[in-house]
């Protein structure tokens, strides 16, 4: 991209589709290594970008608090005006993104043409359902020309602390043997995303019986949830995590970890993001969505053949129609035998030194 300084990125959505935005940013800066590059997300996801090589600043914009509404709008375009950016990508497609680019009057916004706002943007790019989001994304680089790019990840990036607070936590923990660790992170907002958490306990209770040993993850909304996995178990190798850790600072435990189990939720990126093979649970939703771990050695369970599934876009409170079938029908065996050939894949290609 010839005559471009500065870059503006919008992706004010969860965590995942935060995540899933790296990739477009990492390729532009490796286009144009001279570029300045800013992302505009929400608070909870702006520790994600701290220490990318790719990126500038993170810019909080807490559009549902204290920046909500017309005002709130006008005062991040207030804090953004001096920068004067060239292009903005617009991953994400509400108003609300849209209007931030064009009342900052940057010369290039480019966008989905499903965007609820795509007459303030000057090029518009086929939203494809057909494609994974991380390739959705990248094809936003057709408004500038760009018309091929590689498979590209996502990368996160812990600092040292973001290390040395992991060290400490294992310590506390009293963890026997680090080197192998699961990591599981049962929680999601959505209900009919969410594996039942006594087949997690028996899992972590297989597991313990071949020697590993397991550590939950999750924010602070999912303590509750961990801790009666944990009870459930019955296991003193199981460990609760959940609520003690940044976003960044649950990417590094999960970077140690041989393997990561989750549903259909953010921790699967950030397992990719670091490299950790990831075993996803799909009950009400289904990869062909786009939003499926795409690392190389990562595994994705699901019930294939209903006709109620995929019931949703980002599944729901509870089963439309009352047999949750979709979970239901995964046991923790499959998941258990699923997690063993994820990782002798990983151990097999695993690089020489």
């Amino acid at each position: 991209m010839k005559n471009v300084e500065n870059i503006l990125v919008v992706q004010t959505a969860f965590i995942g589709d935060a995540l899933l935005s790296l990739p477009l940013i990492q390729f532009v800066k490796r286009l144009s290594p001279g570029c300045q590059i800013d992302v505009v997300v929400t608070p909870r996801t702006e520790g994600l970008f701290a220490n990318h090589p790719g990126i500038r600043e993170a810019i909080a914009y807490d559009k549902r608090g204290r920046d909500r509404g017309i005002r709130g709008l006008f005062k991040m375009v207030k804090r953004l005006r001096h920068r004067r950016y060239d292009v903005a990508f617009l991953p994400h497609r509400s108003l609300r993104s849209a209007s931030l680019a064009w009342l900052l009057r940057i010369p290039r916004r480019i966008g989905f043409d499903k965007s609820a706002a795509r007459l303030f943007l000057t090029s518009t790019v086929k939203y494809r359902k057909d494609i994974h989001e991380i390739e959705r994304n990248l094809s936003l680089l057709f408004g500038v020309g760009i018309k091929q790019f590689p498979k590209e990840l996502p990368r996160v990036y812990p600092a040292a602390e973001d290390q040395k607070r992991v060290n400490k936590l294992l310590i506390e923990l009293e963890v026997g043997h680090p080197e192998n660790l699961i990591a599981m992170a049962p929680g999601t907002i959505w209900n009919t995303k969410r594996w039942f958490k006594e087949r997690f306990a028996s899992l972590a209770v297989k597991l313990d019986d071949e020697g590993f040993e397991v550590v939950l993850i999750g924010g602070r909304e999912e303590e509750k949830l961990c801790d009666e996995i944990q009870r459930l178990s019955g296991s003193s190798k199981v460990y609760n995590t959940a609520g003690t850790l940044t976003l960044l600072q649950s990417a590094e435990l999960i970077r140690r970890c041989l393997v990561l189990v989750s549903n259909d939720s953010a921790p699967m990126h950030l397992g990719a993001a670091v490299g950790t093979p990831v075993v996803a649970i799909f009950g009400a939703t289904v990869p062909e969505f786009g939003f499926a771990p795409v690392g190389p050695f990562d595994a994705v369970v699901e019930t294939r053949g209903l006709k109620c599934r995929p019931c949703s876009i980002h599944g729901g409170d509870e089963c439309p129609i009352k047999t949750f079938e979709c979970m239901d029908a995964i046991g923790y065996e499959r998941v258990f035998s699923t997690v063993l050939r994820v990782l002798e894949q990983a151990r097999i290609n695993k690089p020489s030194r």
